[in-house]
């Protein structure tokens, strides 16, 4: 049986130790659903709670997916696990009988990828407005410790300079016909939704907005910056960019992400919260130079960076030229910190699709 990527089980463990005893506590005697579990995100946190379940008291972990780009071959490693009761279905039609005991739930169903969520702009809005409608309205009189949402800070739009780094208090600069809008607006949408239904049923709902994660687990082929960028070094290829390089991003190692995902849900309470990387704020030039760098001393990587322009004509419409989160709530009200810096996640993402033959065996 194929075990764990050497990477993988390193970041597990990363998560673990990451928590606080109190973090702990609160998960033991879960019973957890996870919708969209077959994306990035979804495979740190599963292969998290395969590998460290049992030690967590976790009573069982349901999944709900449905499989829109191809079933990841980890799924199998993963379903073996007796924790486990993951599925094949779809949050806007999926009957939820089966996972009516889960207590802590992770809503991250959706496209997150905008090449992907503007070519299938109506399914991005009906995971994103008519999924969670469902899942609140399923477990608005259940007994809930958590449901965590996954918005997005696309929600933020273009912030004006002023508002970066970006608080959660900011309202946004955000076109709502543009075509990123099925993305933004819907999660927009789904945080009304959320605060709704927290103030009408007490449902424990807590908002997190994610920022740029990247990291073992996001498929070769996601087609984003960081994805696109660690396939040419992979293939020995030159790295592309498809604008002047000059946006900026902050960019948070999956693990170290979902080591925050694990302390919002576990809140209990509504609230928003930024999680990502507050420091190391990089141009994607810089960004592109850091993969060439990482990629030559670790393999002796010979490709060169070089400026195109996308086929895709609106490739960069509505592109935010900076984004960068303030997390100064998560760290004054979840004692979250992140702790892998961008040179050591590259590193470790480049060294994980290595291992795994460009993931071929993983997904």
């Amino acid at each position: 049986m194929k075990t764990f990527p050497k990477i993988t089980s390193e970041d597990m463990e990363f998560i673990y130790h990451s928590l606080s005893q109190e973090n702990l506590q609160n998960l033991y005697g879960s019973t957890i659903l996870v919708t969209g579990y077959a994306g990035s995100i979804g495979y740190s946190l599963l292969h998290f709670l395969s590998e460290y379940g049992s030690k967590l008291g976790i009573k069982r972990v349901f999944g709900i997916d449905n499989y829109m780009f191809g079933k990841p071959k980890w799924i199998e490693r993963i379903s073996r696990n007796p924790l486990f009761d993951i599925r094949e279905c779809d949050v806007i039609t999926c009957d939820f009988d089966f996972a009516e005991k889960a207590d802590l739930i992770f809503h991250m169903a959706s496209l997150a990828s905008p090449v992907y969520y503007r070519l299938h702009p109506i399914e991005t809005i009906d995971a994103d407005v008519t999924g969670l409608r469902r899942m609140l309205d399923f477990y608005k009189e259940k007994k809930l410790k958590g449901f965590l949402f996954y918005s997005s800070s696309e929600i933020y739009g273009d912030p004006h300079p002023s508002q970066i780094p970006t608080p959660e208090s900011y309202w946004g600069n955000v076109n709502t016909c543009g075509p990123r809008a099925c993305y933004d607006e819907s999660k927009r949408f789904g945080e009304t939704l959320c605060y709704n239904y927290a103030r009408q049923y007490g449902m424990p709902v807590t908002i997190v907005r994610p920022f740029n994660n990247y990291g073992p687990g996001m498929r070769i082929n996601d087609q984003r910056v960081v994805a696109d960028f660690a396939k040419a070094v992979i293939d020995n290829e030159d790295i592309v960019i498809f604008s002047d390089g000059k946006p900026t991003r902050t960019f948070d190692y999956l693990p170290d992400a979902i080591v925050g995902y694990l302390k919002c849900v576990l809140y209990g309470k509504f609230e928003i919260f930024n999680i990502g990387s507050d420091s190391q704020e990089l141009s994607i030039m810089q960004l592109a130079e850091l993969y060439r760098k990482t990629a030559k001393e670790l393999f002796d990587y010979g490709g060169d960076i070089v400026f195109k322009t996308h086929e895709d004509k609106e490739y960069l419409t509505d592109n935010p030229n900076r984004r960068c989160p303030d997390i100064s709530k998560a760290k004054a009200l979840l004692q979250y910190r992140p702790q892998i810096h961008i040179e050591e996640g590259i590193r470790r993402y480049i060294e994980y699709l290595r291992e795994c033959d460009r993931c071929e065996f993983e997904w």
